[in-house]
């Protein structure tokens, strides 16, 4: 078997679970409230649906690794207007996947040289894949840890060279999770620069780019292009109608960016066998086409941001992020303790912190210690009879 399997640790969803094994929720409260799992709740877009049904016929035929042309003009033409900046070669730089999970995954493998002191530098808190990707890949992942005074962007300047030296990939999490942080042209600059130093990639993951509040949250490919970095060297994204399209289960995205890189990323998937259907294929050309419904489930998410952080606000450490669905919240207790007991005795899962992060590669913290993360994925109901359950928790405990 592959040794780096024995590196990987529980998701954090089966930790959550060994946490409540023995655990008996009060019975004053019927109904569970779940706000642990970034799943989408919100009904799937009719004309998403339909497409599907009209597009049966697809199951009939071995799709593409390179996926439907019309597909990758579609997402071409959607990134062209979401960020402003000329479409990506449909031929050179796009490639739809399967979701961005499975394409964060394999991507990094492709990345990955198999040198037994290369790094991977990602956020703290993180995706649980960056971690997973590294060891699989045989590299050591280097964890940056989150900045509470900057809205929680990890703090770059932390990271000696001597760790940039031997970096491969970078991740970025762009709004991030679990604090919902966007990262600035500033920061964008501040990384393009270290990339073109020491020759490393730098992959972002905008899978919550379309949910936010005022301000549309910059991408990669538009930061490279306001620092006039038109090639995209070294740099690719990855974005999904999971959360956008509210599809979870229909596994559908794409990377786009250097052209280079794409090419042996390509060469890459024609082996792993990643291709996506044309019934899927259909499908996510009728939603990168459409943006009402992704404004109507924006508008969803910001009327439960409106009702439940002034709830939640009094009585916990709690900021507005700047996009995506997640609250992360400080606790007055250690956080795994805080989220037993409010099962126990609310009847409400949330997320603890220290499941989504590591002790820091600098200083040896933990910035998800004393932290929950908070989805905001219910119904609105749910979700402020949730608020209110974890307020009434705090005051009567805390």
């Amino acid at each position: 078997m592959n040794p780096h399997l024995d590196l990987l640790q529980p998701y954090p969803f089966e930790r959550l679970r060994q946490l409540f094994a023995d655990a008996k929720p009060n019975g004053t409260y019927s109904s569970h409230i779940n706000l642990s799992i970034g799943e989408p709740k919100h009904d799937t877009p009719e004309i998403i649906k339909q497409a599907i049904v009209n597009n049966l016929s697809g199951l009939a035929n071995y799709p593409a690794t390179k996926g439907d042309l019309a597909l990758r003009t579609a997402i071409a033409n959607w990134i062209a207007r979401r960020y402003d900046i000329p479409a990506p070669d449909v031929e050179t730089q796009i490639l739809p996947c399967l979701g961005s999970r499975e394409a964060l995954f394999s991507f990094t493998q492709s990345v990955l040289d198999g040198q037994p002191d290369s790094i991977v530098v990602s956020p703290n808190p993180f995706y649980q894949i960056y971690e997973g990707a590294a060891y699989l890949g045989g590299a050591q992942p280097y964890f940056v840890n989150s900045n509470p005074a900057r809205n929680f962007a990890p703090d770059w300047d932390s990271v000696p060279a001597s760790v940039w030296e031997k970096t491969q990939l970078l991740f970025i999490c762009s709004p991030g999770n679990p604090a919902g942080n966007v990262t600035p042209l500033e920061e964008w600059k501040y990384l393009f620069d270290l990339s073109e130093k020491y020759g490393f990639v730098i992959a972002s993951d905008e899978c919550y780019s379309e949910i936010y509040f005022d301000e549309k949250p910059l991408g990669i490919l538009q930061a490279a292009r306001l620092c006039g970095r038109n090639d995209y060297k070294n740099m690719v994204c990855f974005s999904s109608l999971s959360k956008r399209s509210n599809v979870p289960g229909m596994r559908s995205g794409f990377v786009a960016g250097d052209a280079e890189l794409m090419k042996k990323f390509l060469l890459y998937r024609t082996y792993h066998g990643s291709a996506m259907s044309a019934v899927v294929s259909a499908a996510s050309i009728v939603a990168w086409n459409d943006e009402a419904h992704v404004a109507e489930n924006r508008a969803l998410y910001q009327e439960k941001f409106k009702r439940v952080y002034p709830i939640l606000a009094p009585v916990l450490d709690v900021k507005m992020p700047d996009a995506s669905f997640y609250l992360w919240a400080g606790t007055p207790i250690d956080d795994t303790a805080f989220t037993k007991a409010l099962y126990e005795q609310a009847n409400v899962t949330l997320l603890p912190g220290s499941f989504l992060s590591r002790p820091g590669s600098a200083d040896g913290v933990n910035p998800g210690f004393k932290r929950v993360r908070i989805a905001l994925v219910a119904p609105l109901e749910q979700c402020v009879e949730g608020a209110e359950r974890i307020a009434k928790f705090v005051r009567e405990y805390y």
